[in-house]
């Protein structure tokens, strides 16, 4: 922040910026240390910005300094509680992958069986384009019809 209280500086901004595309990036990946390493750079990146909402100035405590020059505490007091609950998440996140490690020796996840499942009979409900039946799109009963029933029963179609 610069000292005038004009705003943040381009460097924070962009420290924000690669912090939180860093950690969504790592947050994408297969491996937990990947995904451990992506929580905290996202955690980071998102506190920086808190902080960059608050305005500069002088230490928040009654008695140090006019009302009007101190800094807003509300975002100090939220990214406390951020740390918090993001070290709480790391700590978890290293437990689970701890036990990953110890019990499968690859800390990658997989995919689950029931996932496999959907993703198999998503397959094979799915429908071609091709209009098989020959009859074209007006006459064909499978079509679904673009226009709400409401205008057809106005204009007195039928259903």
């Amino acid at each position: 922040m610069r000292n005038g209280g004009a705003g943040p500086t381009l460097v924070v901004v962009l420290a924000v910026a690669v912090l939180v595309g860093g950690g969504v990036m790592l947050l994408l990946e297969r491996t937990l240390t990947r995904i451990l390493l992506g929580v905290v750079m996202l955690g980071n990146g998102v506190n920086l910005l808190i902080l960059l909402g608050g305005r500069p100035g002088g230490a928040p405590i009654i008695g140090t300094g006019p009302v009007g020059e101190m800094s807003d505490p509300l975002p100090q007091a939220m990214v406390l509680t951020s740390i918090v609950i993001t070290f709480g998440f790391t700590a978890f996140l290293l437990a689970v992958a701890y036990r990953s490690w110890y019990l499968s020796g690859d800390d990658e996840v997989p995919d689950d069986l029931e996932d496999r499942q959907i993703i198999s009979l998503a397959e094979g409900d799915e429908v071609g384009a091709v209009d098989r039946g020959g009859e074209g799109p007006n006459g064909d009963p499978e079509q679904v019809d673009p226009e709400p029933a409401r205008r057809r029963l106005r204009r007195g179609e039928g259903p």
